[in-house]
């Protein structure tokens, strides 16, 4: 038994210290028996054959091998591992930080172009296997240049014709598309041309190359070059068109075109064959260094050269953008004036990237460039195209029909305002995506990845959820909105206007409208934006609370103003008096009324303010007439001229439709010392009672005056004095 314990210390120590199951190696390290002699090695090998030679020591040592086996491992010590702290770095430390990066990376750029120019391995110049694949590639350069002009200059008066015919089309208004039809088909032409003599080179450069790789791989350069470089140059004449004036779209001076297409043109072409024939070419067949600086002289005169024209056009071009800018539309107007004025700063960054991209990859570097303007073009025309076709709908306005806009007197008003507001909004999204799809052209932004993965998913399902409930709301609001106003209108079959009850409460109700469907929209929507409104909401109600309590005398106008109007008591236009003021309803809102008096003064009188109130437009008007006659005049003759003017009254058209029924004459009503008076009443029209008492004291004042009928005199009784009068001294004569 004790040989079987030193065996398994032997032999299963050493495997459980070195891999048990269980235990990382993370964990705290245990203690291990340190490692065995030769001698007591050999013991345990002696041992080990005795005990399996014996039937009952080998079953014990299998048993105490799958006790061992069956013992559950070591459960390892948790860690505690403090997170990670994070430095919290400055503005100044990121810029720092970018710039030591990008400033290292231009460094490295610059050591291997350097490297490149002293320490690349020489390459052993053969003049005759250079003048040979020049031979072969001089005579293919040659031969495409030649047939390329023969067959520009075969359809030369096709492109004249095309240009005469398009601007005699364009003189006429209803032809307009004529002409940008012939420039486009020019276009067009001059690919067809140059895909005719690529086909033709190939063929050439299949003949020419001697079944030489090297002069094979040298003409496909060429061929390559020389595509990029007359669609670039196409591209040019497009925009120039210096040999046929008649198909330039835009207006340019012939001596202007000419100097700008013959630069430009001569610039791409030391650009393009100089970095993607003339470098390779030389780096493959005199030597790697020489290639380098030719790269660099190349690019630095074609800088050089670029930057020369830039400034020296700089203010010509800037007064050209500037009455272009006079000649357009007011949106474009603002981009063309702001590229005006930074354009030279623009074409002065892109070639002196241009420059810096050249010398460190001048295979690449090109295309990029290219593929990136040629980008950079396309999504600039198709945006303006789009922006000015938005823009001609913008001075546009859709006219309804006159019964339309005579029964829903604010919807074509309504409409075009929605439909202004929704094309700026495109406008403006145009703008943005213009902005993110040329940051992609130039590699400084993933537009598609943004859009498909990125938070640019995420911000145009926000922006279409917006829109859609931005359009529900108006639509829903004008609806609304329409209804109302066709009951404030009459219709074309003479529905009479609703009264000014109506229209009163049919106000209140669409701006209360108006205020509940904005109110709603704005929390949908900043709801669909991200912002929590449940805070909103429960500050509203908070705020509200407090507003209740502090606005008790608001809400009692409100309320009080309702159940006036809802009791009919007074509308617009009506003849009241409220208090001591006397006048005209001229407006009504939820919480006050404006009255205007008679001497133009014009009074707000809240509606809680109101206790009673007199309304002289409620079904009719009524004339009280009272005429005091002298005491000493006989009743029967003053109440005969009485009854004369009356009657002479009632003969008068204008006022006799004024008057509902017939007068009452009261008789005597009063009687005093020296007069007794005398009563007519009359029931009128409202608002019309006034009219009738000022011409009913005309006619009585002429048949009083006819009938001698003495208005009372004022009379004073003298009495004798009770004792002598003090005589009283002179008076003083006055002036």
């Amino acid at each position: 038994m004790p040989w079987i314990l030193l065996l398994v210390s032997l032999f299963c120590a050493p495997l459980q210290a070195a891999s048990i199951p269980g235990i990382t190696s993370d964990a705290t390290p245990t203690q291990t028996s340190p490692e065995p002699d030769a001698a007591q090695k050999k013991a345990a090998y002696a041992a080990l054959a005795d005990v399996l030679e014996n039937d009952q020591s080998r079953k014990e040592l299998i048993d105490e091998l799958r006790k061992a086996a069956a013992t559950p491992p070591q459960e390892p010590v948790p860690g505690l591992t403090p997170p990670p702290v994070e430095e919290q770095k400055t503005v100044l430390e990121n810029i720092t930080e970018v710039s030591s990066r990008y400033g290292e990376e231009l460094a490295s750029r610059f050591a291997q172009l350097y490297r490149n120019i002293t320490g690349s391995p020489h390459k052993a110049f053969n003049p005759q296997t250079f003048t040979n694949a020049a031979t072969h590639f001089l005579m293919l350069a040659g031969l495409v240049f030649v047939f390329w002009l023969l067959v520009r200059f075969s359809v030369s008066p096709l492109y004249r014709k095309m240009g005469h015919w398009g601007r005699k089309k364009n003189r006429e208004r209803s032809n307009w598309l004529q002409l940008p039809a012939m420039i486009v088909g020019a276009f067009i032409i001059d690919m067809l041309l140059l895909a005719l003599t690529l086909f033709v080179g190939q063929l050439l450069s299949a003949n020419l190359n001697a079944g030489n790789r090297t002069i094979a791989f040298q003409q496909s350069l060429f061929l390559n070059a020389f595509a990029l470089i007359e669609f670039f140059k196409a591209i040019l004449r497009l925009i120039f068109c210096p040999r046929f004036p008649e198909l330039r779209p835009f207006r340019i001076q012939d001596e202007t075109a000419r100097y700008w297409h013959l630069r430009l043109s001569a610039l791409s072409s030391l650009i393009g064959y100089g970095l993607l024939v003339a470098v390779p070419i030389i780096s493959n067949q005199v030597n790697v260094q020489v290639g380098a600086l030719a790269n660099v002289a190349i690019m630095l005169f074609i800088t050089v050269w670029a930057l020369y024209l830039i400034f020296h056009n700089k203010k010509a071009i800037q007064e050209h953008l500037n009455h272009l800018a006079d000649r357009s539309l007011a949106f474009f107007s603002l981009f063309i004036r702001a590229f005006a004025f930074i354009w030279h700063w623009i074409a002065s960054a892109y070639f002196i990237v241009l420059f810096f991209f050249s010398l460190f990859d001048p295979g690449n570097s090109l295309k990029f460039m290219m593929g990136a303007s040629l980008s950079s073009l396309g999504i600039l025309s198709v945006a303006a195209f789009l922006s000015g076709v938005l823009s001609r709908w913008l001075n546009k306005t859709i006219t309804l029909s006159p019964q339309v806009q005579r029964n829903y007197p604010e919807l074509q008003k309504r409409l075009n305002g929605w439909l202004s507001a929704s094309l700026k909004a495109a406008r403006f999204l145009i703008v943005c995506a213009t902005v993110l799809l040329l940051l992609n052209a130039w590699g400084l932004f993933d537009f598609w990845f943004w859009l498909t993965y990125g938070a640019g998913e995420k911000m145009v399902d926000i922006i279409i959820r917006i829109a859609l409930i931005l359009f529900f709301s108006a639509v829903g609001w004008t609806l609304l909105a329409s209804i109302i106003e066709n009951r404030l209108a009459s219709d074309i079959h003479g529905r009479p206007l609703p009264s000014a009850r109506t229209r009163t409460l049919l106000t209140l109700f669409r701006n209360a409208l108006a205020v509940v469907i904005s109110t709603i929209t704005v929390m949908i929507v900043l709801s669909e934006i991200g912002v929590n409104i449940a805070p909103l909401l429960a500050g509203a109600g908070a705020l509200g609370l407090a507003i209740s309590f502090g606005s008790q005398t608001l809400v009692k106008d409100i309320i009080t103003g309702i159940f006036i109007q809802f009791e009919n008591g007074m509308n617009t236009g009506d003849l009241v008096t409220i208090g001591p003021l006397t006048g005209t309803v001229e407006r009504m809102s939820i919480r006050s009324v404006g009255v205007r008096q008679d001497t133009g003064a014009y009074h707000i009188i809240p509606w809680s303010s109101i206790t009673t109130f007199a309304n002289f437009v409620r079904g009719i008007g009524s004339v009280v007439a009272n005429y005091d006659v002298d005491r000493h005049e006989s009743a029967d003759k003053a109440g005969q001229a009485l009854k004369d003017a009356v009657a002479e009254l009632m003969e008068m058209e204008d006022i006799r439709g004024l008057i509902i029924g017939e007068p009452s004459f009261v008789g005597i009503v009063g009687l005093t010392n020296t007069a007794f008076t005398l009563r007519v009443t009359f029931t009128t029209l409202p608002l019309k009672q006034w009219t009738v008492r000022f011409a009913l004291d005309s006619m009585v004042k002429k048949h009083f005056d006819l009938a001698d009928v003495r208005a009372p005199v004022q009379t004073y009784q003298m009495l004798p004095a009770t004792q002598p009068a003090m005589p009283q001294p002179p008076a003083e004569p006055t002036l």
